[in-house]
């Protein structure tokens, strides 16, 4: 069983991550300015995948700083719609889950 600060420093470890992500593709994007009708079309496919990249990574930041929060307050590994606690596996999976297993459906 991890503790609350194994769990928060995993939890800031992904956000690091995630931010150095979004970081990456901010600049790959920024880099992206063609003239050739062709390659554009090709640079504005990558784009769009980088952007989902990007969205998803914003994503998980927010749900990173809830659970981070709600270490920061003692809610954190009890389900926030039941209050049941959260199993240890799903924790393992998605740390950053606020709801168990039943209230997930």
């Amino acid at each position: 069983m991890k503790t609350a600060e194994e769990r928060r420093s995993q939890l800031e470890t992904r956000r690091a991550e995630l931010i150095e992500r979004m970081e990456a593709v901010e600049a790959e994007l920024e880099t992206h300015n063609t003239r050739d009708w062709e390659d554009a079309a090709t640079e504005r496919e990558q784009d769009e995948v980088l952007e989902g990249m990007g969205l998803s990574a914003q994503a998980e930041v927010v749900r990173i700083d809830a659970a981070l929060d709600r270490i920061a307050s003692g809610e954190y590994g009890h389900c926030a719609v039941c209050g049941t606690r959260i199993s240890e596996e799903r924790l393992d999976l998605l740390p950053f889950t606020p709801f168990c297993r039943n209230c997930a459906r």
